[in-house]
């Protein structure tokens, strides 16, 4: 498809009279209207204007492409458009903008406008031919110029007749993703919008399947699969493999999907990854040519289980909270939050489901090593962990009562429960093929929990005593050990904004919850882990409120949403900003949660919900002193981050 044919006369202005980038966008879409390509002029507009909230189509030395894909749009077509005094369009090297050309491609084709956009970008990579079009006296020189530079660049197509791409089967994508991270919040969107911009910059046409927190969006299909020249696989969490087999597959963290993009795409189109091969039954990644780490294998599993268990936490942990919050603690200080019977309902229901939290991790950690059969193995063994049960108290010996062995015997179930499965799956992998149905349903449960029920039988007093002498540390931690505990957890939801050190403190954070008669010291670990995690959004929030002219327009625009999401304890609303300029970010959130922390554990702060940020405030314990410790924390990084990046105006 050629730029020339795209465009016509009544499409092109070599006088643009708008100042602003508001009044271009304007001015544009009018010309793309003169096209007679639109059936609907503000669905494109919008359309644009969506695209520009993602990033700025400004890409620099003078050029402007702004875009959008739209079923408002019948034909592909481009308009054009001169400034000679130039407009800011919020180019990321601060020039003004020259040139303009909108791109308009029908909903469907087969990423007609990602081409357009790539031969555009390679012709104007010539100064003197930019020149030469923001000089040109008339329409048709205007054109002339686009038709030679344009034949010059690509003399490949001038031997052979055009034809209409049709090696896209349809407009099935060539590369496919799928993206997940353990809540399904930030990072699983942010992963899917870096490829899919990355490819877009590259001329590829992408599908990602997100695996949110409200489920898949965006599903692969069977035809897509079968079509695609490999498969990028950007987890945290594991997610459908099976559907994979045989095709070749670049199995990453989430992490990579938002940072190295660009070399995943590259890495996919040349089809340069290892073929998948599924293991039959479950969906445990298998590589014959590439493994991952053993510690990458357990982060996995582990957020696999933390992933599904935080609903359970976080509403059963804010309703026991609630229940504190309206009881009377003078009626009967030993049965606090079952005194008044409204505190008694927010207390049973809490109480339920918070109960769930150990076998729902156990469960999923196993169901993420053995698939499905694991589920129950895992299950059984978190809520033996969880009540405490030993061959001590289970056969009535004196003086035997239950050890809890609490939120690291759950990790211990889910991790054996696992590998007690695919130990059995291999053990019965010798039966007769008639037999392959029972399995399932009577071999891997009724072997897998009698196997599970004897070691937590046995580990539970071990792990208990652990447990003990690890809640009598904290509980003996006063002083300046408690001021440095609440530092480092602080910091630690800082450094990454959701990655592995986030969720550390956060799991950490919730185990103590867990604890069987928690005291003050445990609710205060809960208090520093949220405050550490309400800093960064709120730092950053500030930050561009009070240091505009270290931030373009654009920052300045999304550094108001975090005001929300850092009161509302939504860490990933830095990871933007920290993506950006890590260098810069980063240590000013990580210094500012760390006092945030630190203060709260000196102002003796404590937490019974594991979340809910502000909305949770009045079941704190002091909750006006720990709303300072929230405002100090935020007003330092923010300060910090007004220090250390240097304004817009004085960046080369």
């Amino acid at each position: 498809m050629r730029i020339i044919d795209l465009i016509n006369k009544n499409s092109v202005r070599l006088n643009l009279v708008s100042k602003d980038k508001s009044s271009v966008v304007d001015e544009l879409v009018d010309l793309v209207n003169n096209s007679g390509n639109l059936n609907d002029k503000n669905e494109y507009k919008e359309a644009i204007l969506d695209r520009e909230e993602l990033s700025t189509t400004a890409i620099g030395e003078g050029v402007a492409i702004p875009h959008a894909k739209n079923k408002s749009v019948t034909k592909a077509c481009l308009a054009a458009g001169i400034s000679k005094e130039g407009i800011d369009y919020e180019a990321f090297d601060d020039s003004l903008s020259h040139l303009f050309f909108m791109i308009a491609a029908p909903d469907g084709a087969n990423d007609t406008h990602l081409e357009v956009l790539s031969r555009l970008s390679t012709i104007l990579m010539d100064e003197s031919f930019r020149n030469d079009l923001i000089n040109a006296s008339s329409v048709d020189e205007f054109l002339n110029l686009i038709n030679t530079k344009e034949k010059e660049k690509f003399p490949e197509e001038e031997t052979k007749e055009e034809v209409v791409v049709e090696d896209d089967k349809s407009g099935l994508p060539t590369v496919l993703a799928v993206t997940a991270c353990p809540t399904g919040i930030a990072h699983t969107f942010m992963a899917a919008e870096s490829l899919i911009q990355k490819a877009a910059n590259k001329g590829v046409s992408i599908k990602v399947e997100t695996n949110g927190s409200a489920g898949v969006k965006n599903a692969l299909t069977k035809e897509e699969i079968e079509n695609a020249t490999c498969i990028i696989v950007a987890a945290d969490k594991n997610v459908e493999m099976n559907r994979f087999n045989g095709k070749k597959v670049i199995i990453t963290k989430v992490a990579d999907g938002i940072h190295k993009a660009d070399e995943l795409i590259d890495k996919a189109v040349k089809g340069d990854a290892p073929i998948y091969h599924a293991s039959q039954g479950s969906n445990v990644e298998e590589s014959s040519d590439e493994k991952e780490s053993i510690g990458r294998q357990f982060y996995k599993h582990l957020m696999n289980g933390v992933s599904h268990m935080l609903p359970f936490v976080v509403g059963g942990g804010i309703l026991i909270a609630l229940a504190f919050l309206f009881d009377d603690y003078t009626i009967n200080p030993a049965n606090f939050g079952m005194n008044t019977p409204l505190a008694a309902f927010f207390k049973t229901i809490g109480g339920q489901a918070f109960g769930f939290m150990l076998p729902v991790l156990a469960g999923y950690i196993a169901m993420s090593i053995a698939d499905r059969p694991g589920l129950a193995v895992g299950f059984v063994g978190g809520v033996l962990a969880s009540a405490g049960y030993t061959f001590g108290n289970i056969m009535n010996f004196a003086d035997a009562s239950p050890v809890s062995a609490g939120f690291l015997g759950a990790l211990l179930a889910g991790f054996v429960g696992g590998y007690l499965v695919l130990g059995l799956k291999k053990l019965f992998a010798v039966l007769p093929d008639a037999l392959e149905g029972i399995k399932p349903v009577l071999l891997y449960p009724v072997f897998g929990i009698l196997l599970i029920g004897l070691i937590m039988l046995a580990v539970n007093p071990v792990v208990g005593a652990i447990n003990t002498g690890l809640n009598n540390f904290l509980a003996s931690m006063s002083g300046t050990s408690k001021i440095i505990l609440g530092t480092i957890l602080g910091a630690m939801m800082a450094i990454d904004m959701g990655g592995p050190f986030n969720k550390a403190a956060y799991v950490f954070g919730t185990a103590q919850l867990t604890v069987v008669n928690a005291g003050p010291e445990q609710f205060a670990i809960m208090a520093a882990v949220m405050i550490g995690g309400m800093v960064p959004p709120l730092a950053i929030a500030l930050a561009t409120t009070f240091f505009k002219n270290r931030f373009t327009e654009s920052e300045r625009k999304s550094g108001v949403v975090n005001y929300v999401m850092g009161l509302s304890f939504i860490t990933e609303g830095a990871i933007p900003f920290a993506a950006a300029d890590p260098l810069h970010v980063i240590p000013a959130c990580v210094i500012g949660s760390g006092i945030a922390g630190a203060l709260s554990m000196v102002f003796g702060c404590g937490l019974r919900a594991p979340h809910g940020g502000i909305f949770v405030l009045p079941t704190i314990s002091n909750p006006l002193m720990y709303f300072v410790a929230l405002l100090i924390g935020s007003v330092v990084g923010a300060i910090l981050l007004g220090v250390l990046k240097k304004p817009l105006d004085k960046v080369n």
